[in-house]
């Protein structure tokens, strides 16, 4: 039987608060932390391991003389200033775990003798965003007018995509940590994050999102890599943080893909944002937020339409429920070109299989239909 252990009550409270937890709420779904806290009973290690685990936080913390300081790699940019909450330990873990897979890469990719990306960082906060937006359609290979050649912006985004793809920028398109569908993301909580590396740059795009304002991100998100510096965002109905950087990518991400002097000549003709929506291949939102940015609209008729907007998505969404195929799902969410590498290494007993399911965050058998199922 185990003894029972000395536990700093701080370390309780604390891990229940960092998880996002109220300590009443928490007592009623774990009720022996209330005799912890309260010295009427003392934790044995089997239940501190259990409630580690529900806390989501490493064992080992929880024998430290106080809560250890947690910073993030990255900085994390908010629309509204001021906020002083912690990011959302979802969030927090998903940049951790992409930024080893991301260490990983970068080492795989230097004992390969790969050559360094050259666009990544090749501008910064000083230089217009014409030059890095005509850098960026040149590197990629786009016209001005290029997402005008697909159907919808859901084609727009998928052949964007793979542009990125090929030139070795890594995209995660998710909506939880990982494959745990109990530890969700929140848009509101986190739009993306992009962490820049000269050989294996990630991208991390919330799929809970609409997929034009997905696209957007991305666009906000490849402007980073190119001025070299990582960042995490929540931007709020599509507003940056008052940042020179922040503000230079989301101005970037705005010409992109709505170029003023195209918006101009047919802003003159349609004023419907779903119309011109079909037109340049991006999300009425995108059009909305472009018409206050060339001050067509009034900030309030951009937000009222953007709350419309996004309640019917999520209603939408909501409706249709959850399901699908789990690879192919699996596909946006771990990213092909990643499973690919890690297969091809521990093919090449460059990595063990047992570290390679660890990268992945797949089981033995999963990890192996996930190389059959999406052909890598």
């Amino acid at each position: 039987m185990s003894k029972p252990v000395e536990i700093n009550n701080e370390l309780i409270t604390w891990a229940i608060s960092r998880a996002g937890y109220e300590l009443q709420n928490f007592a009623e779904k774990f009720p022996r932390v209330t005799d912890w806290l309260e010295g009427t009973k003392k934790p044995t290690i089997p239940q501190l391991k259990k409630f580690a685990n529900k806390v989501k936080l490493p064992f080992g913390y929880l024998f430290l003389d106080r809560p250890p300081e947690e910073t993030l790699p990255i900085p994390y940019y908010r629309t509204l200033q001021g906020e002083t909450r912690e990011i959302d330990l979802n969030v927090r873990d998903t940049i951790l775990m992409l930024q080893k897979r991301q260490e990983w890469l970068q080492e795989y990719y230097i004992e390969r003798d790969y050559d360094r990306l050259e666009f990544v960082g090749k501008f910064n906060e000083t230089d217009t965003k014409e030059d890095i937006i005509r850098d960026i359609r040149d590197t990629l290979g786009l016209q001005k007018d290029w997402a005008r050649n697909h159907a919808n912006w859901q084609n727009a985004l998928k052949a964007l995509s793979q542009k990125c793809e090929e030139h070795r920028i890594i995209l995660v398109f998710n909506s939880i940590v990982g494959n745990n569908t109990h530890r969700p993301i929140p848009v509101e909580e986190c739009r993306g994050f992009v962490l820049v590396d000269e050989y294996a740059p990630f991208m991390f795009i919330n799929s809970a999102d609409t997929k034009a304002a997905q696209m957007f991100t991305l666009i906000h998100e490849l402007a980073h890599i190119w001025i070299g510096k990582s960042a995490a965002f929540d931007f709020r109905k599509l507003q940056p943080t008052d940042n020179q950087i922040e503000t230079l990518c989301d101005q970037i991400a705005a010409e992109f893909l709505v170029p003023e002097d195209l918006f101009e000549q047919e802003w003159q003709q349609l004023q419907d944002f779903k119309l011109l929506a079909k037109k340049f291949k991006v999300s009425p939102i995108v059009i909305g937020r472009r018409a206050l940015d060339l001050h067509k609209i009034s900030r309030d008729t951009f937000f009222d339409f953007y709350n419309d907007y996004m309640d019917q998505f999520f209603k939408k969404k909501e409706s249709q429920g959850g399901g699908g195929n789990f690879y192919a799902t699996l596909k946006y969410r771990l990213n092909p070109r990643f499973l690919a590498e890690v297969n091809r290494a521990a093919k090449q007993n460059k990595l063990l299989y047992r570290n390679a399911y660890e990268l992945t965050g797949l089981r033995s058998e999963t990890y192996h239909n996930a190389i059959k199922e999406l052909g890598v």
